[in-house]
């Protein structure tokens, strides 16, 4: 059986991270990139208690490639991370850094 979630009693709350339409957009651009090379073929994007999460997948039934959070809000705003294979490689206070650090990263040989 289905469990019903009510997100106005998610949203009002203090800690819900969500991403933005701006930054949703700014990630599938450079995913839509990435996938037009072949490079990329799936993505999840999952809201936990510590933030919000955007993976990015080779193949739909691995583990994801790279993983971009959004954490908790401090008080100078979010904190971007990315991570590789589980482990973070980077943290950003901006989104904008966080995508730079996925456009450098190793690109995979393409058959």
């Amino acid at each position: 059986m289905a469990t019903l979630i009510r997100m106005s009693e998610y949203r009002g709350g203090p800690g819900f991270v969500h991403f933005e339409r701006g930054e949703i957009t700014q990630l599938l651009t450079l995913y839509a990139t990435r996938v037009a090379r072949g490079e990329w073929r799936d993505y999840a994007i999952d809201v936990r208690p510590d933030g919000a999460v955007f993976s990015i997948f080779r193949h739909a039934l691995e583990r994801p490639l790279y993983t971009v959070t959004k954490s908790a809000s401090g008080p100078k705003g979010s904190t971007w991370s990315v991570a590789r294979a589980g482990r973070v490689v980077s943290r950003f206070p901006t989104l904008a850094g966080a995508l730079g650090a996925l456009e450098r990263a190793p690109h995979p040989v393409v058959p």
